[in-house]
């Protein structure tokens, strides 16, 4: 099977806190280290009350700095709200820190409503028609001789491995042209799935950093010892993706039996795509719904994501996706 990596929201469950979802992620990373996952990235996301991981570079070298071995990122920094100098100077530091283990992956969404947006970047006037720019800038900042007059102290010379991230053609063009592996955002969007890997493969030109195509594609995989267990556990992810779609954000809830039968069809419409791209079930459900996702989409990696309420079940579920990875579950 192809390698599987841990896409980190940071969530904060109802009755907890930031602090308590930040001890359970740097036990998830050390756990998915010593599973053999290929690497742990975290996302950027701003005023939402179940996601706690808005200071992207900060928790990756918390994460980093409890981990020895697995590769740890960005999945990802929102571009348009920082200045790339910033993120050059942050993710440079990272890099000197722990060489050789730091991603940085690049979005063009806000990561939050535009409110926050322009709070973030405030008068720059930056936004993400300025995001090819941004990303090739941020580019010259880490090489070995950048052409700008500034420099990203550190950073230079770094050459931090950039990723594109997407849910749309646009990302996937951009990958392509400057040469750079792509991740796109199929746990949560996955509607120009197929259209977007096929353009990116089509249309790649090999750089310095990558000479061949590389896909990633999200997953959501909800495992536990039976198919009863992991479908009530998807529940408390799916009450956030309705509730997030709705407007109303939260902490992320308990499982809640019955979920999926009492929504009313526009509801039940927000999660059909999302669906679509989950396994939800024992370990050979999930295995089989793996294998299908994988030849269907031919990615070269899967980012797996767990929102489960239980930390405890949450590991569980990482626990037997690499055991069906490795084939001994």
């Amino acid at each position: 099977m192809i390698p599987l990596s841990v896409l980190d929201l940071a969530p904060i469950a109802e009755g907890s806190d930031a602090a308590q979802s930040f001890r359970n992620t740097l036990e998830l990373a050390q756990h998915a280290e010593r599973w053999d996952y290929q690497r742990y990235w975290l996302a950027e996301h701003h005023g939402m009350p179940g996601i706690a991981s808005a200071a992207t570079a900060v928790l990756i070298g918390y994460v980093a700095g409890g981990t020895s071995r697995i590769r740890v990122g960005a999945g990802g920094v929102m571009l348009p709200n920082h200045a790339p100098l910033v993120i050059a100077e942050q993710f440079g530091t990272l890099a000197s820190l722990y060489p050789g283990r730091i991603d940085l992956g690049l979005g063009r969404a806000p990561g939050s409503d535009q409110l926050t947006a322009r709070a973030l970047r405030r008068n720059l006037g930056s936004d993400a028609d300025e995001f090819p720019q941004d990303v090739v800038e941020l580019q010259d900042y880490f090489s070995d001789a950048p052409r700008q007059q500034v420099r990203a102290v550190p950073g230079t010379g770094l050459n931090v491995p950039l990723w594109i991230l997407g849910s749309s053609l646009f990302g996937a063009q951009l990958a392509a042209a400057l040469g750079l592996p792509y991740a796109f955002a199929s746990h949560f969007a996955p509607q120009q799935m197929m259209q977007a890997v096929a353009l990116y493969r089509a249309t790649f030109k090999p750089s310095a950093q990558l000479d061949k195509p590389h896909v990633m594609l999200g997953f959501n995989v909800f495992a536990a010892d039976t198919d009863e267990q992991a479908q009530l556990l998807a529940t408390s992810m799916q009450q956030a993706f309705v509730n997030l779609r709705s407007g109303r954000p939260g902490k992320l809830q308990p499982p809640k039996p019955g979920y999926l039968e009492s929504l009313g069809p526009q509801e039940a419409g927000m999660l059909e795509q999302v669906l679509s791209c989950s396994a939800i079930g024992s370990p050979v459900t999930v295995r089989r719904a793996l294998e299908a996702f994988i030849a269907r989409t031919g990615a070269d990696e899967l980012m797996v994501t767990s929102q489960i309420f239980d930390h405890a079940a949450r590991l569980r579920s990482y626990e037997i996706t690499a055991a069906v990875r490795d084939g001994v579950a």
